[in-house]
């Protein structure tokens, strides 16, 4: 039995949790997941009995080993456990978590630091894509200072390839920018992360609540899962009951000066902000022509765009380079992650 596990627990951009190497987990799938369930202290809501934090965004598993393709430096499995059922799923990927993963590497010794700065491709195994990061290290070191994000950490930038469709096989799985369910328009669209995206004002409020007020609105949640449910199947998810895309955004024009203004649902629970890979995907929606973030976003102009989303907890910048057709080529952001413990987890 695998009691122990060597285990390093970081923060990456707005979530945190468990990064292991692959060699130190159970091979079995079964067991593994079961392992890592009890390890964060799961099925219970709270986690009171293991190292998650009682929320989803708390609860996430980073699994990194040398990668064995020619295009790849290293192997990125992301894991999502429900706190309240201990399900282990793996049926997205985490752009947050994806900015520990690279200090991480370098801390376990799978790559050397370079003088100055330290890159490396990153494959996303949930979803195939490759990702390339990059981090300041002067000296060769790892200096978890001041970050862009938050009051700490050492700052990546990550530059997205190859994402659209990540889990639908297609930016717009459903055939078109506008998809009319239950008789609201929604905005179906995959580029890194599977969402469904809706006017707020469109479900009846208004975009800028808090998310514990969201949360406490049963009607609107009751609607919000309808539309994700009839979704899926339009998107090639199939039933998504036990699953957590796609995820449902609500956004409204920004007050802040920002492209636009978003309330994130991951999917049942509204997100403090935005997942990385899903700010990436909004961003993009408000690029299309006829989408339903069109309208409501600033959308400046150029061939390279710097799309700043509004959340509940500040903002979220994503860059990114269009074609000569105006079709969103790539993207990027910056984010920042920081180690907070290191040690031995017991399963």
């Amino acid at each position: 039995m695998f009691e122990a596990v060597r285990c390093m627990w970081m923060r990456g951009g707005t979530s945190k949790g468990g990064f292991f190497l692959a060699a130190d987990l159970p091979s079995d799938v079964a067991s593994r997941n079961a392992w890592l369930a009890r390890a964060m202290g799961s099925p219970d809501a709270s986690q009171a009995d293991g190292m998650g934090g009682g929320h989803p965004l708390t609860s996430k598993v980073a699994i990194v080993s040398r990668s064995a393709r020619p295009d790849a430096d290293l192997d990125y499995y992301f894991l999502q456990v429900v706190p309240e059922t201990g399900q282990v799923a793996d049926d997205q990927n985490c752009g947050n978590m994806l900015a520990g993963v690279l200090p991480f590497a370098i801390e376990r010794g799978l790559l050397d630091a370079a003088d100055g700065v330290t890159e490396a491709r990153v494959l996303q195994v949930n979803t195939g894509a490759v990702a390339a990061l990059r981090i300041a290290t002067p000296g060769g070191r790892l200096r978890y200072g001041e970050a862009m994000d938050t009051k700490s950490g050492i700052e990546v930038e990550i530059e997205f390839r190859d994402i659209a469709g990540s889990k639908c096989g297609q930016l717009l799985p459903a055939g078109s920018a506008v998809q009319e369910i239950d008789g609201i328009d929604c905005t179906l669209i995959d580029n890194g992360m599977p969402c469904i995206i809706v006017a707020a004002a469109a479900l009846g409020v208004t975009g800028y609540e808090d998310p514990a007020d969201l949360e406490a609105n049963r009607e609107l949640r009751r609607r919000i899962e309808n539309i994700r449910l009839k979704a899926g199947p339009l998107m090639g998810l199939g039933d998504v009951t036990e699953k957590p895309v796609p995820k449902m955004m609500l956004v409204a024009p920004a007050r802040g000066g920002a492209a636009l203004c978003v309330r994130s649902f991951i999917p049942h629970r509204a997100h403090r902000s935005i997942g990385a890979l899903a700010a990436v995907t909004v961003a993009t929606a408000a690029l299309l022509p006829d989408s339903v973030a069109t309208p409501l976003a600033r959308n400046g102009s150029g061939s390279r765009r710097r799309m700043t989303i509004e959340h509940p907890g500040g903002t979220i910048d994503c860059i990114l380079s269009l074609d000569a057709d105006g079709n969103v080529k790539s993207a990027g952001l910056a984010r920042s992650a920081r180690k907070l413990m290191d040690g031995m987890l017991f399963g």
